[in-house]
């Protein structure tokens, strides 16, 4: 399963030592470029005003350096924008929640957002067999018809004979972990849904805590009992502003950082070996230390002079968002639900949120509202032109909705990049490739800029961008982009 949540951890550290001192893994070490120890740039530059370039501008703040954000749109936050419609909606570019692994994220949240925010406890589902089942889903298994539950509990019986060490995907890693059962009815289906690709062209290292381990005696109970089991996750709560969406948090922190940041202004043209950036408007500037939150694929077609390492293994997929506001209340079988997981063919989305539970504000007085994904890529196309119906019909066909009648509203959003697929071959490609950028002082970080799923939720990539600037400054690790296995062991 992929899901994107961020683990909960409240231990404190140091600000200034983000990283703390464990064992490197061999594949950590093959990505680690060296440093420069004795180099400390004087004019610092950052490419994207979402949450990696704004980190890096907080942190710079924080030490009283100067630096300076270049932002191609006309606002902050990148995929952690929000939008208002015409109508009155908030929407966000998918479900985001905000878990923090890192008590500095935490400190930064609470001094921008000053207590206007909402915390709620994750109620998370899996809709299949015509019902919903909670998730964990093989702890729950109990809700399934007899036969999809019994062949879900045999494949269980069966992990414990699977050979670990010839595992070589995703899809190995599924089968090993959970059985063919499970396997069958679920996480095939649904990781082909979200991620636009077959699971057996991606990686499995990505995984790490992100999924709930096997209990066969406990689900054994569980399904004796006919007990719902919800009670495994690192994200039992999580935090939502009051007002204004996810990109309220960082419309708030680019607020702090406002002569620190220049909107509209798209890159075109990086010429490495000069240290120069040309922007579409026909301006440049110069820098010593260029932090690009930028796609790294799209990143590598603006520079000039110098290429990246070919062949680019880097897969990616694209997200459509659809929103519907509806008039009336939340009906009961959705009232306390956080959002839905949907691995079978009735609905083209592989998630829906119920977006007015994270905020009443989300929605105009007397109207609830539901928002959708639906992933595509090179791979997998979208199902049709006009996913605003074909989302329509599968909250119809999944029984979120009744019907059309009461929907007032309609809001559609696809991004450029969604996720970045962790298929086999990226962390042999990324690590040529950022040390490669590195020896022209270009930092590629970010969700896309760093290309690291594992390490892509908000709290991450703001903190790949403090982490990149401790490491300028006072040539600190970069823990976040090397060692995610040490910051998603937090939870």
């Amino acid at each position: 399963m992929t899901i994107s949540y961020e683990a909960s951890s409240m231990q404190d550290e140091s600000v200034k030592r983000v990283c703390c001192r464990e064992p490197i893994s061999c594949d950590t070490v093959a990505l680690m470029p060296k440093r420069k120890k004795s180099y400390r740039p004087e004019r610092i530059v950052i490419i994207g005003a979402g949450p990696c370039g704004l980190g890096a501008g907080w942190r710079l703040r924080e030490l009283g350096i100067d630096g300076h954000i270049f932002e191609a749109s006309d606002h902050p936050g990148g995929l952690a924008s929000s939008y208002l419609d015409a109508n009155g909606f908030t929407w966000d570019i998918g479900g985001h929640v905000l878990h923090s692994h890192y008590p500095y994220f935490d400190r930064m949240f609470e001094d921008v957002m000053r207590g206007e925010y909402l915390t709620h406890e994750r109620e998370s589902w899996v809709w299949m067999c015509d019902r919903f089942v909670p998730y964990p889903f093989q702890n729950n298994i109990h809700r399934l018809p007899p036969r999809v539950r019994d062949e879900c509990l045999c494949g269980l019986y069966e992990v414990a004979k699977y050979d670990a060490t010839h595992l070589h995907s995703f899809a190995d890693w599924i089968i090993r972990s959970f059985g063919r059962g499970i396997a069958k009815h679920f996480l095939f289906p649904y990781n082909e849904k979200v991620w636009a690709i077959p699971p057996k062209q991606m990686n499995y290292v990505w995984v790490g805590d992100r999924v709930a381990t096997v209990d066969v005696t406990r689900i054994e109970e569980n399904i004796r009992l006919s007990r719902d089991d919800v009670s495994w996750g690192p994200n039992a709560t999580f935090q939502f502003p009051r007002n204004g969406g996810t990109g309220n948090i960082w419309k708030r922190v680019a607020d702090r950082l406002s002569d620190a940041v220049s909107y509209q202004k798209e890159v075109t043209r990086i010429d490495a070996k000069a240290h120069r950036i040309v922007f579409a408007d026909g301006t440049s500037e110069t820098y010593d230390a260029l932090l690009s939150t930028m796609p790294i694929d799209v990143l590598g077609k603006t520079l000039s002079d110098i290429l990246i390492p070919q062949p680019m293994p880097l897969v990616y997929s694209r997200v459509s968002v659809v929103g519907m506001g509806i008039r009336g209340q939340v009906p009961d079988s959705l009232r306390t639900k956080c959002w839905i997981y949907f691995p079978e063919s009735k609905a083209p989305f592989f998630r829906a949120t119920v977006f007015s539970n994270y905020s009443p504000n989300n929605a105009p007085k007397g109207t609830w509202s539901l928002m959708t994904e639906t992933a595509s890529s090179d791979f997998r196309e979208l199902p049709g032109d006009d996913m605003t119906d074909l989302c329509i019909e599968g909250a119809i066909a999944t029984k979120l909705i009744s019907s059309r009648k009461n929907i007032v509203d309609t809001w559609e959003y696809t991004t450029g990049h969604g996720y970045p697929t962790p298929t086999i071959g990226r962390d042999a490609y990324l690590a040529k490739a950022l040390p490669h950028l590195e020896k022209y002082d270009i930092y590629s970080r970010g969700r896309f800029g760093a290309w690291k799923y594992e390490v892509g939720n908000q709290d991450h990539v703001f903190m790949q961008g403090v982490e990149w600037v401790n490491r300028m400054i006072e040539n600190s690790e970069e823990q976040t982009i090397f060692h995610p296995e040490i910051v998603n062991r937090r939870g």
